[in-house]
């Protein structure tokens, strides 16, 4: 199972490197477009390889992906953390319920041979 995840991870990483290496030329990213940008008199642009706005791109669409589902599943956590605290409010009441059955059994075998005795 090591070697399948060994392999899968190198041939990911292959695929990064050539997507790296074929595109390197540089890109220039604008923040807004020309025309805003000469009304305003701010350029805020940058001059970046290809592979790295790509590499960018889809970082950022794994983090908003991964918020957004972790946003979405909050009801499903906190009833998971309802139902545990309930589940452990349970088993100890088991348990105190086994205590307190076994200390009554003992007392009733007892009395019981105590009877019989007579």
């Amino acid at each position: 199972m090591k070697t399948i995840r060994y392999a899968f991870w190198a041939i990911v990483a292959l695929c990064l490197i050539l997507i790296g290496l074929a595109n390197r030329d540089p890109v220039t990213v604008r923040a807004m477009p020309v025309w805003l940008s000469d009304l305003l008199g701010l350029s805020p642009d940058v001059t970046l390889p290809l592979f790295v706005v790509i590499f960018i791109g889809v970082g950022a669409g794994l983090a908003i992906g991964f918020l957004w589902e972790w946003l979405r599943e909050y009801r499903i956590r906190a009833d998971g953390r309802a139902k545990s605290r309930e589940v452990a409010a349970l088993r100890q009441e088991l348990q105190q319920m086994r205590i307190a059955s076994v200390g009554a059994k003992s007392e009733d075998d007892v009395l019981a041979l105590l009877e019989k005795t007579r």
